[in-house]
């Protein structure tokens, strides 16, 4: 089995990864870096119970063990277990499995004041989305894989057949006889090129540097004015709509000294539904498609699933309702 990944962003290391562990012969094909494009632009929570309907939900709900199998696959892994804490205004909502109502105050002590609740989630964390992405591509290579970095994809080949063979770039074809899209937001363009629709738009999300003091916050901190979190010891990153406001709101939840070093804006491949669309092309054998919101948290499971499907061929009822013939 001879398996083309498009993206070297979370997803498609990871598909790459799971693939060659599985013992595919695998490449996997970038036009930039590992986990450079929006990748580098996420908030990176491992965020295992924000949603817990869907058809992804299962898997989503998955995500902190799939992380701690990878963990312990590849040592070194980048992934801090803050665990995370969660509040809004109005009454505590009924915690989930593995979550507790607490007292703010005792998990963040730079509080200003304690909400009057929190949820407490212990089994969360966050990751450093690059670094996991190299990781993971270095795995790959070490079963096997073979890497091309800096290298475009400008279309999916077929064969006389119909079948899906491999891709053109400007260095010349690559020949497969299973291709994987997970180039995001690309995704759209490459299925276009064989007449498939992949409905996937451009989702801007705005990520905030802060300057703050070390240890400001010690979780992933979740409000209805901001994500945030420390990524460094004297930096925060927050995830949220406006820099004044965002600022101004830390400022006002967190003793220390906050200031804006840095704006990024993040382009997430968000589907119509927004829901991962995952599964094999009917219209076109040998292609499959794996693109989705919440990569971050969602791709050590993907790659695993993804990758027993196209290995092994065993259909995974966990992506059932993932599907791209949905639409």
């Amino acid at each position: 089995m001879a398996v083309l990944v498009v993206g070297a962003g979370i997803v498609g290391a990871s598909v790459a990864y799971h693939a060659a562990r599985a013992g595919a012969e695998v490449t996997l094909v970038d036009a930039g870096r590992p986990g450079a494009g929006v990748t580098a632009d996420s908030f990176a929570w491992i965020a295992a119970s924000r949603v817990r309907s869907g058809p992804a939900s299962a898997v989503r709900a998955a995500a902190t063990v799939e992380y701690r199998r990878v963990e312990a696959e590849l040592p070194g892994l980048p992934v801090a277990w803050s665990g995370a804490l969660s509040w809004r205004p109005g009454a505590a909502p009924e915690p989930g499995p593995g979550q507790h109502i607490v007292d703010a105050l005792t998990l963040e002590p730079n509080l200003r004041r304690s909400p009057d609740w929190a949820l407490w989630t212990p089994g969360e964390g966050a990751v450093d989305p690059v670094g996991v992405t190299e990781r993971l591509v270095a795995g790959a290579r070490e079963h096997g894989a073979r890497v091309h970095l800096d290298t475009g994809v400008t279309a999916v080949r077929r064969d006389a057949a119909g079948r899906a063979a491999g891709v053109e770039t400007p260095s010349g074809p690559l020949a497969a006889t299973t291709v994987v899209l997970a180039a995001g937001v690309a995704t759209a363009a490459l299925g276009a090129s064989v007449g498939v629709p992949v409905p996937v738009e451009p989702s801007p999300c705005p990520l905030f540097g802060l300057r703050a003091p070390a240890g400001l916050v010690r979780t992933v901190v979740n409000t209805e004015d901001f994500d945030l979190r420390q990524v460094a010891g004297d930096r925060l990153i927050a995830a949220a709509d406006s820099a004044r406001r965002t600022v101004d709101a830390v400022r006002a939840t967190f003793r220390g000294e906050v200031d804006l070093l840095d704006t990024r804006i993040g382009v997430r491949p968000m589907p119509a539904d927004g829901e991962p669309i995952v599964g094999p092309v009917a219209e076109v054998p040998g292609l499959y498609v794996a693109v989705m919101h919440a990569a971050v948290t969602l791709a050590p499971a993907m790659g695993r699933l993804i990758a027993r499907e196209v290995v092994d061929g065993v259909a995974q009822p966990a992506l059932a309702g993932c599907r791209p013939d949905r639409f």
